[in-house]
């Protein structure tokens, strides 16, 4: 392979903060937190190479939770299905969550009925603003209309006068 070990492995950062959140109170030496990175790398890609061969042997392209199940069946780390399985249904419902978008309207603690009311409401008064706007546009176009009217005619009494002093 063209990938270098450590491309392979688990972040080293991840991994120690991994190792202080299950044993806060003890000291673990860096051969061992080595070790346990390699051991860690090495259940992940002999799960996810035995996944890869059951997704193949049944046609798939992608590789399913199912598969993961599977292999972890097949290689004898059955004790661990349990305990994957509740952690696929945590992500399937996360997963669904974001699919309907619903986490903003719960944090805003607003029936989503009462939103819908409100939003209604804007939108009467924002076309009563443009109504009223409309009709102040229409009076002051009748205005300019009217007064550029009166300046091309004028008054035939001025007309009159200006002709009497010729």
């Amino acid at each position: 392979m063209s990938e270098s070990e450590e491309d392979l492995t688990i972040p080293r950062a991840a991994m120690n903060k991994m190792i202080k959140e299950i044993l806060p109170n003890i000291r673990v030496a860096n051969e061992s937190r080595e070790l346990i990175l390699n051991c860690c790398s090495e259940f992940i890609h002999l799960i996810s190479s035995e996944a890869n061969e059951i997704c193949s042997q049944q046609t798939k392209k992608t590789i399913s939770p199912e598969h993961v199940l599977q292999a972890l069946e097949k290689l004898g780390f059955g004790d661990f299905k349990e305990a994957a399985q509740e952690v696929v249904e945590d992500c399937k419902q996360v997963a669904a969550k974001r699919r309907r978008q619903s986490t903003r309207l719960e944090h805003l603690g607003i029936p989503e009925d009462e939103l819908l009311r409100q939003q209604q409401e804007l939108f009467a008064k924002a076309r009563e603003e443009q109504a009223q706007q409309e009709q102040q546009q229409w009076q002051m176009m009748q205005y300019a209309a009217l007064m550029a009217a009166q300046n091309v005619h004028p008054a035939p009494s001025n007309a009159n006068e200006e002709e009497d002093e010729y």
